[in-house]
């Protein structure tokens, strides 16, 4: 009998730069032609049916006029394409197509497309580079920092997927005027989180911004779009592969993914967030974390930008309850909360840990009052 030991020690930098501004698809040509693919001469366009027309379809003949070779896969717009069968038929789709290591992936949309497109390229031929054009405020706010890419499963949202950074990060403000109101609205859900976990400054910006940001005032959603970058980034530094304070950034979502899941999608992530939002609040306030004074304040604000603060009729509370064990950070069968305290902070339990069991009977007690 014999032993060898294999010695992996390695030191990766993954650093890569956010770039915010206005129609950035010219830059995102000259990064490509200055090398920030290195030598790659093919990419993958992945986008969704909602963006092809507005920026895909751009960006795909931008490749093809500078001279790479390019093609574009689509799929069908929302959460419920954030599977892994549209992943696997969009990389038999790259395959057929001659696709191989030899290729970079440009990820144009939302948090879906992003998160999808991702995943595939941490996998394609054991990773391939990869780019996020982010054309939504949520994406802005929820998925160009911190590399998390994933899928969804029928049980649950985000449970199967792999940490995955790109190469660069486009927020194109301009891309948000193309967004449906409810869209845009949905988006502010995530950056009123951000305020409410780390910033309180921040949150009175919202408070006093709320109508400037939505009739997209271009100082206001520059400072939005900065302040999100800034916040994410300032946990995801510390603990990049969430084994602690990344954790915070799971703020409102325990409940709010499970709305999500059982609403079958009818409700937007921002607005199931939104709710969930209530739901921790609830829970922080009953536990003396923040004040009554407080939760109104926040309430308020979610209101006033239109994001819902009541669970939808038509979704089933015991199935709810049910719902939140399938959470991620359920541990040793227990629903584990992140909650806030008072509006900029959230709840230290001991040195490291940032969410608590909840007992099943004051979850199921908060959910039958929102």
């Amino acid at each position: 009998m014999s032993e060898f030991r294999v010695e992996l020690k390695k030191v990766i930098d993954d650093s890569y730069n956010i770039e915010i501004g206005y129609d950035l698809v010219e830059r995102l040509m000259n990064d490509i032609r200055d090398g920030l693919f290195g030598s790659k001469h093919r990419f993958v366009v992945i986008t969704d049916t909602n963006v092809r027309d507005l920026y895909g379809e751009r960006i795909l003949n931008e490749l093809k006029t500078i001279g790479y070779g390019a093609d574009m896969f689509v799929f069908e717009a929302g959460e419920k394409s954030k599977t892994r069968k549209t992943k696997e038929e969009i990389e038999d789709a790259m395959l057929e197509k001659g696709y191989r290591r030899d290729c970079g992936i440009i990820a144009v949309g939302g948090g879906v497309v992003t998160d999808l497109a991702g995943f595939l390229a941490g996998t394609f031929g054991r990773g391939v580079p990869f780019v996020n054009y982010a054309t939504t405020m949520l994406a802005a706010a929820d998925a160009s920092v911190g590399g998390k890419t994933a899928v969804d499963t029928p049980l649950a949202t985000n449970l199967i997927g792999l940490f995955n950074q790109p190469k660069k990060v486009y927020i194109d403000i301009a891309a948000w005027k193309s967004l449906p109101k409810r869209q845009l609205i949905s988006g502010l859900s995530e950056t009123i989180k951000h305020a409410c976990l780390a910033d309180v400054s921040f949150f009175d910006f919202l408070e006093g911004n709320i109508d400037a940001i939505l009739s997209m005032d271009k100082i206001a959603c520059e400072h939005v779009a900065e302040a999100n970058c800034r916040i994410k980034y300032n946990v995801v530094m510390q603990d990049e592969l969430e084994n602690g304070l990344r954790e915070i950034l799971n703020l409102g979502h325990t409940v709010g993914r499970a709305i999500e899941t059982v609403s079958d999608y009818r409700l937007l992530h921002g607005e199931a967030v939104s709710i969930g939002m209530i739901a921790q609040m609830k829970i922080s306030v009953k536990y003396g974390y923040m004040t009554v004074e407080e939760f109104n304040r926040v309430k308020a604000l979610l209101n006033k930008s239109g994001l819902p603060t009541a669970i939808p009729d038509y979704i089933d509370r015991e199935e709810l309850v049910k719902k939140l064990y399938t959470d991620k950070k359920v541990r040793d069968g227990k629903i584990r909360f992140v909650l806030q305290k008072g509006i900029g902070d959230v709840v230290e339990f001991e040195k490291g840990v940032f969410s608590a069991p909840i007992e099943e009977s004051l979850a199921r007690e908060v959910i039958m009052e929102i």
